[in-house]
């Protein structure tokens, strides 16, 4: 009865909810484990964020080429590399975006950009601690 076709919209609901609950889920990238210790995980990531953000947008090979001539310490292979990518993606430290250009498929990494808007807010004048604005306006009526 609920699988069935009998009548009009239930056929296209069931499969629906048969297509939504066959597919696995996601890989949950927060809970990846990077396979050293945290500090020297993290040590690892600031290198590989620095040899990404000189060179730009790259592809696993292409970092692991660039993350050995760089001399990042810690790396024991290619695979370890893409295992530090994901927990690095998994920390929003870094974008996965796909280049597709005819019938193939390029996957690369790239620092987030970092927002304007914040980088405004925080040069601005107006964010900087009570104490020093205060000072400030002490100075000014002394004159």
């Amino acid at each position: 009865m609920w699988l069935g076709g009998g009548g009009g919209g239930r056929g296209v609901a069931a499969g629906l909810f048969v297509r939504y609950f066959s597919r696995e889920r996601a890989v949950n990238v927060r809970k990846i484990n990077p396979k050293v210790p945290y500090p020297e995980a993290s040590s690892i990531a600031q290198s590989l964020y620095q040899v990404i953000k000189q060179n730009g947008p790259l592809s696993v090979s292409n970092t692991w080429i660039q993350a050995k001539e760089a001399g990042v310490n810690g790396l024991n292979s290619k695979t370890h590399l893409k295992i530090m990518l994901k927990w690095m993606r998994g920390r929003n430290m870094l974008k996965l975006f796909c280049n597709h250009v005819g019938s193939s498929k390029k996957f690369l990494h790239c620092t987030l950009p970092e927002d304007p808007e914040v980088t405004a807010l925080r040069n601005s004048p107006e964010n900087k601690p009570q104490a020093q604005r205060q000072a400030k306006r002490r100075t000014k009526k002394k004159k």
